[in-house]
């Protein structure tokens, strides 16, 4: 496996000289572009009256290292037409397992299933334009995902096979990728979208867009997967599926102020809270054995819903703003993302021109998550989730708070220290608070 990441490393680097000629030129045929992140994270040690299976770990971590790298390619068949595939390299481990902290310290982990490197085919999907009348044409430059070219600022896109909902829906400028800005989890997306995706953070489906100069509409219908948190999609696609719909506003040209409003639905196996609490009573284990992601059970009927919130704006120009809110009904169990039924955030990202550094940020967020009380006394019952869940729970919202420092080295790396303080972790006022440490590396081509 090593040799693999060798070849990963030395196979970009020398991709990047052709690459660098292509994008001289207005539209490219193709493109390829690389990344790869390191994040090592410890903790100290915190009181904690008792722990459980999905508990985070009560005595200090070190150094758990999470790795994932990237070759991003893209392929125009036509004036009209790419199509685009990404393999990726991903393996190690967050803290405690990324279990006990339903915010999750490392937004990397989510793509890790193994702690050895494993080698995998993450996206591959075509992208077709259609182009509305009256439009304008605007150069964009070669990009992950993106080849350089004109693209009218009116038209419809239509996207078809296997990526990331959050490469296209609920953007930010300030707080998204925790490659390079916070690496929160709550943070990184709105937190109760408990969106479609299998381990890694992956998924198979159409999206649609409509995109106008001041505002854009999304729409999309992907699998789930077969059992929660789970590798495997679900091939029941009439029975399981999830839909998102998505209006973006920009409130003037130079679109520095940015709303978001999302809803979302999804159908899946999930057992209700209600539901298992009921059945663990009669001794039947098997719905939360389904909720914690150890079974699936073929039953069909699980439906989640919920709002999000999402907006950016450029306070002066160094300094950006954000705030999100999302919501779901919380009576079906947690099928993909993270258990949280509810969430705001906000914060701001700081450009280092201030200091004569104008490449690195410095970034500082808060965020609070909250469940459903279905779900909070499913947990004190004793159940488990997958990835929470103490044996009992005095319930507290969880409450972070982050900070980083992202300095850039150089044209191609970045390295920063990162910060969280975790209260209520898991949402149980018996245990914690922790504070968390995080270097993070990382490079792109």
């Amino acid at each position: 496996m090593t040799s693999k990441i060798i070849f990963f490393f030395i196979g970009a680097f020398g991709f990047q000289s052709i690459n660098a000629q292509l994008n001289q030129d207005s539209s490219e045929k193709w493109n390829l572009h690389f990344q790869v992140t390191g994040i090592s994270q410890s903790h100290s040690g915190f009181n904690a009256k008792y722990s459980g299976p999905n508990s985070l770990i009560s005595s200090r971590e070190n150094g758990k290292l999470s790795l994932t790298s990237t070759l991003f390619t893209g392929l125009k068949l036509s004036a009209r037409t790419a199509f685009y595939a990404d393999m990726e390299i991903a393996g190690g481990q967050g803290l405690s397992a990324a279990k006990g902290i339903a915010g999750f310290t490392n937004g990397e982990t989510f793509r890790i299933g193994t702690t050895a490197p494993v080698l995998y085919m993450a996206r591959y999907y075509l992208k077709h334009v259609i182009p509305l009348g009256h439009t304008e044409y605007n150069q964009v430059e070669s990009d992950q995902h993106q080849l350089a070219s004109k693209i009218p600022d009116r038209r419809i896109e239509i996207m078809f096979g296997k990526g990331c909902l959050s490469d296209y829906f609920d953007l930010n400028s300030y707080s998204h990728d925790p490659r390079t800005q916070f690496m929160n989890w709550s943070l990184m997306s709105n937190a109760a979208w408990d969106y479609p995706a299998d381990t890694r953070g992956y998924t198979k489906g159409l999206v649609l867009g409509l995109f106008l100069p001041l505002w854009e509409l999304r729409f999309s219908s992907t699998m789930v997967p077969a059992k929660a948190n789970g590798l495997k999609l679900d091939s029941k696609i009439t029975k399981a599926h999830s839909e998102a719909i998505e209006y973006t506003r920009y409130f003037n040209t130079s679109k520095t102020t940015i709303v978001r409003l999302l809803a979302f639905r999804t159908n899946s196996q999930a057992p209700t809270y209600e539901y298992a609490i009921q059945q663990g009573l009669l001794g039947d284990t098997v719905p939360e054995q389904v909720i914690s992601g150890q079974y699936e059970w073929k039953r069909y009927g699980g439906l989640k819903y919920g709002i999000a919130a999402n907006m950016e704006t450029k306070l002066i120009a160094t300094i950006g703003y954000f705030a999100k809110a999302s919501w779901n009904d919380g009576k079906s169990a947690t099928w993909a993302f993270t258990e949280i039924d509810n969430s705001v955030s906000m914060g701001v990202l700081i450009e280092g021109t201030n200091w004569k550094r104008k490449n690195d940020r410095l970034g500082f967020a808060i965020v609070s998550n909250g469940i459903s009380s279905d779900h909070q006394l499913y947990l004190k019952n004793g159940n488990l989730g997958f990835m929470i869940g103490d044996g009992n729970l005095n319930y507290r919202r969880e409450s972070i708070l982050e900070s980083f420092y992202s300095a850039k080295l150089n044209q191609f790396l970045a390295a920063s220290l990162d910060y969280q303080y975790v209260v209520n972790p898991g949402y149980n006022k018996d245990r914690g608070r922790v504070h968390v440490w995080a270097i993070r590396g990382h490079i792109a081509l």
